[in-house]
């Protein structure tokens, strides 16, 4: 278990921007990959954005061509830089890291084992 903090959330205009945060209190052995996720009120928790350890990157369609995911491992944080925002993006956002070694895809949240609290995420039209 690595605790995950997740950071940047607000409100915005639609158009604007926001960038996430997400840091762990320490690394974890094996770790491949983190993802970032979202969850409206009443939907099911959707994938966003995921980033392997090696700095491949995985986005959903939705956002592709908005959303960049990043990280900075020397100081265990990963980042959503979030551009052009829509009301439809408005969730509370989780940052996961992925379990080591996991057969589930990158974007079903099954395959990780540590999730953050959360940080809202509200765009206005």
């Amino acid at each position: 278990q690595v605790q995950l903090v997740e950071s940047g959330g607000g409100l915005v205009q639609a158009g604007g921007s926001l960038r996430l945060s997400c840091a762990a209190a320490r690394r974890t052995f094996s770790i491949d990959a983190m993802g970032w996720f979202r969850q409206a009120p009443g939907q099911e928790r959707e994938f966003v954005a995921a980033i392997r350890w090696s700095g491949g990157t995985y986005y959903a369609d939705t956002v592709k061509g908005r959303f960049t995911i990043s990280r900075d491992n020397a100081k265990n944080t990963v980042y959503l830089q979030m551009n052009n925002l829509k009301p439809e993006d408005t969730a509370a956002y989780y940052c996961a890291k992925h379990q080591a070694r996991s057969s589930w895809s990158l974007s079903s949240p099954t395959g990780y084992d540590s999730w953050g609290q959360g940080t809202q995420v509200t765009v206005s039209s």
